[in-house]
């Protein structure tokens, strides 16, 4: 059998629908994010990154790089091993006292990506568990997805945002079973934001276990970047906070926070856990140093705040169409495939400015967008040259116009 001929059919169909996902090569600057020198030949030697998760640039600060760089020079590059076999180290253990400490939860565990661990965490919890039912947000990270999936344990999916619909399939569950409801705080695409305090009185009156994934918000929200459930006061009723060190935080990892024995549950059960190397020392050292940077200073966010601000209202001005939400996230809506690819193309070849396009399965056919993600190091003249750009593109395209 040609199996080569198999997956370049599947390529094929991807390419036809206007799917197929194309990488820039591209080479961060030390020192000046957003800036990147692009290595396709297409494109400008000096790009603009628009839509970067490193949402605040602490993946440059000069603090954070320092902290991996010593601990490099103490430690060396690797772990060595899994946490259970020469891979655990005073450094995870410091970050995970740390993270612990940030969301005013007992304890906390590490894993190698966000990603990790949502399917670890809600995956051993729905298999482990005695009778267990997950109810699922509609729009939950496909990495909560694949854990529930993964737990074979029974699964209610409710209305994304809606704790009426959470509460009425909560109430026609049987009695014995062990409900647990898992949510986010910032939903990426959209940008939207949960109704905390509404799904925790509906959970709280079920009785249900809650699970929040707070990868969005981490580093962004709250006095001390504790995500959105420390700046609304909420942090202490919700069962599971997970979170990243890949975005706001500006290094790579994912972990859980809650009471020791919960955690302890996860590192004894939790395969994802269990079986993977552990983060480098070095990793664990920056992400620790950015965690406390943040703990302490509101500079960025503040700085964030305010970008965000402005090209919101350089979008409303031009009549650029983008989803009204009170996050740091701006989709601007394409609902197109094909022409989200080709603007996406044509910013970065014209104009320097690399923003990747949103397309299915990501989002909902029909749903295509280009996601800007504004940070404290974009200028104001940044902010100009892209509002620029698009306005330049909507006319050369003809794509529909906000109505005022």
């Amino acid at each position: 059998m040609d199996f080569d001929a198999l997956f370049n059919a599947e390529l094929d169909s991807l390419r036809e629908d206007g799917n197929y996902r194309i990488f820039a090569e591209l080479e961060r600057k030390c020192g000046a994010f957003p800036k990147a020198k692009s290595h396709d030949t297409d494109a400008p030697d000096e790009v603009t990154v628009w839509c970067s998760n490193d949402y605040l640039g602490m993946g440059q600060h000069p603090e954070v790089i320092a902290s991996m760089q010593n601990a490099v020079a103490r430690h060396g590059c690797g772990a060595g091993g899994t946490r259970n076999i020469s891979g655990n180290t005073h450094q995870h253990a410091l970050l995970e006292a740390e993270l612990a400490d940030l969301h005013g939860k007992e304890a906390a565990l590490l894993f190698t990506s966000g990603y990790v661990s949502n399917w670890a965490a809600l995956s051993t919890l729905g298999a482990m568990l005695p009778d267990a039912v997950i109810l699922s947000d509609e729009k939950n990270h496909a990495s909560m997805i694949e854990g529930i999936r993964h737990s074979r344990a029974k699964k209610v999916i409710w209305k994304h945002n809606d704790p009426a619909d959470l509460d009425r399939k909560l109430a026609a569950l049987p009695s014995n079973a062990t409900k647990i409801v898992a949510f986010e705080s910032v939903y990426s695409m959209d940008g939207d934001i949960s109704p905390m305090e509404a799904i925790l009185d509906v959970a709280e009156k079920h009785g249900a276990m809650t699970y929040l994934d707070e990868v969005h918000a981490v580093g962004m929200y709250g006095p001390r970047g504790g995500g959105l459930s420390e700046e609304l006061g909420l942090r202490d009723r919700i069962t599971l906070i997970e979170g990243t060190l890949g975005k706001a935080y500006g290094v790579v990892g994912g972990y859980i926070t809650g009471s020791v024995a919960l955690c302890d549950f996860i590192r004894s059960f939790a395969s994802g856990f269990i079986f993977t190397t552990a983060l480098p020392p070095a990793v664990a050292a920056a992400a620790r140093t950015s965690i406390r940077h943040l703990k302490h200073s509101s500079a960025e966010r503040d700085r964030q705040k305010a970008q965000v601000a402005k090209l919101r209202m350089r979008l409303d001005a031009l009549g650029i169409p983008h989803l009204d939400n009170p996050s740091h996230i701006i989709p601007v809506m394409i609902k197109d495939p094909v022409k989200c690819r080709q603007l996406a193309d044509i910013l970065m070849q014209d104009f320097g400015i690399y923003v990747q396009p949103i397309n299915y399965p990501t989002v909902p056919k029909g749903t295509e967008r280009l996601r800007f993600t504004p940070g404290p190091l974009h200028s104001d003249a940044d902010i100009e040259h892209l509002v620029q750009a698009l306005a330049t593109l909507w006319k050369r395209c003809a794509i529909a116009h906000a109505v005022a």
